[in-house]
């Protein structure tokens, strides 16, 4: 990477859309590491998280945002808040729509009301293209948004196969501005191990629950010891709570004889070792917390709501 040169280019660039479009799975491929947690649930993402991609002369910061949607409950205004919140500190946002799309939704419209105001360039990207068939799809998917907004361009692309991820870049790079990258070459994400730990266990009980479940259940690290921090150590140890809202949900997490629960364990602590390169040892339980998904001060307490300064 060529930072030293005066011509280096460097930038924000934030990842918008509605939920369940494909904006982590886009921010994984585009920098080839799991900084954002994929599941078929709407809503997965609930932080703001940024991603490096790291190039010949440039640096792109990505923001993953949660996705834009009607909020029900606090957590809902706190995650819609946040991807709006983001917008305004870009260089360029990069508002990821479907290739399927033939219409424009409410969640769309609500995203297209913010991008109306917006200062800051737009560029359409048009997730999974899987396929090279209808290749005038993506111009099609362009002229239905484009009655709203002013697009610097659209580009094709798949987040599954990896299609069109070099020319987005490509066109990404010419709307960042001069200047010094923003981290070091060897920063992919802006979190700590801890943070991306927690992420991994709510994936796994995202994709091991169904209904209502996802979404009331949150995950707090209580503790996390690294033998990168405690030299003396051997195992990674992690202690970790997931939170939920009813006695129900609990039950259904936990499972037949604790079936459930320890698959979710065993899933996330697989990950968590092959991310960190530790034998891990995970503590996990299971607790209810009431209606936490209204409440601004557990928001704040597991994470999810940032402090004010």
């Amino acid at each position: 990477m060529t930072n030293g040169t005066a011509h280096f280019r460097s930038g924000i660039v934030v990842l918008a859309g509605r939920p369940n479009v494909g904006k982590s799975s886009l921010v994984n491929r585009l920098i080839a590491y799991k900084a954002s947690i994929v599941s078929d649930k709407p809503q997965t993402t609930r932080n703001v998280i940024r991603c490096v991609y790291n190039g010949d002369g440039f640096q792109i910061v990505f923001t993953d945002t949660p996705g834009i949607h009607l909020p029900k409950h606090a957590l809902g205004r706190t995650i819609v808040d946040a991807a709006v919140d983001s917008m305004n500190d870009a260089n360029l946002v990069c508002y990821v729509v479907e290739s399927g799309d033939r219409s424009i939704g409410p969640e769309d419209e609500e995203i297209l009301a913010c991008l109306e105001k917006a200062e800051t360039p737009i560029l359409l990207v048009v997730n999974k293209c899987d396929s090279q068939k209808e290749k005038d799809l993506p111009d099609r998917v362009a002229a239905l948004y484009g009655t709203r907004i002013s697009p610097a361009g659209a580009v094709a692309v798949s987040a599954k196969t990896g299609r069109g991820i070099p020319e987005l870049v490509s066109v990404i790079v010419k709307h960042l501005p001069e200047g010094p990258p923003f981290y070091d070459e060897d920063i992919f994400v802006d979190r700590p191990e801890k943070f991306i730990a927690s992420e991994i266990i709510r994936e796994k009980v995202l994709r091991l629950t169904h209904e209502e479940v996802p979404h009331s259940a949150a995950v707090e690290i209580e503790e996390y010891k690294s033998p990168d921090e405690y030299p003396e150590r051997e195992v990674l140890f992690i202690r970790a709570t997931i939170h939920v809202e009813r006695e129900g949900q609990k039950r259904i997490i936990i499972g037949d004889k604790g079936t459930r629960l320890r698959e979710i364990g065993r899933l996330a602590r697989l990950e968590i070792q092959a991310l960190t390169g530790h034998r891990v040892y995970l503590d996990l339980w299971v607790k209810i917390r009431s209606d936490w998904r209204r409440s601004e001060s557990d928001l704040r307490k597991l994470g999810i709501k940032e402090r004010s300064p």
